[in-house]
């Protein structure tokens, strides 16, 4: 799907990741191009699923979320049962930014946003009542250097 997209997609994707709530004139603007083009663009990379959805970017901080734990999860268990009620525990817990499932010694990596260390062994304790695991190891981050949703086009 990449080599689909031309330049001006690119172009106008990058306008979006920037500030999705750009009125299509600015967009069009900022690309060099005309309203109707542009819809028509956004439009067809819509409909091939290019671009998912719209969002809002919020400031954790300032909503007291304060604490980012990134969370290495080992397990023993390799079956399909117990990685659908891990993945279901997961989906439930709105703390979780962020899951990876890894190749290496650690199986998954979350991200999980709360307000402080308490709030984080209440979710740990809350996870671990739900599915077993084998080992959990929380870094807290210190400083956030850098955080994006923009894709490098």
């Amino acid at each position: 799907m990449a080599d689909q997209l031309d330049a001006m997609d690119r172009n106008i994707l990058a306008e979006l990741q920037r500030d999705a709530s750009q009125s299509l004139d600015e967009i069009a603007k900022n690309t060099g191009s005309s309203k109707t083009p542009v819809w028509n663009r956004i439009k067809k990379m819509r409909a091939r699923g290019v671009i998912k959805h719209d969002t809002v970017v919020l400031d954790p901080e300032k909503l007291g979320l304060e604490a980012c734990f990134f969370v290495l999860v080992r397990t023993s268990e390799h079956e399909a049962e117990w990685q659908k009620k891990f993945l279901a525990a997961l989906m439930e817990r709105p703390e979780v930014m962020e899951a990876h499932r890894l190749a290496g010694d650690i199986d998954y990596i979350l991200k999980v946003r709360v307000a402080n260390a308490r709030a984080y062994d209440i979710f740990y304790q809350a996870l671990i009542s739900e599915v077993r695991i084998f080992n959990v190891t929380a870094l807290l981050s210190m400083e956030e250097i850098k955080s994006t949703t923009a894709l490098p086009l």
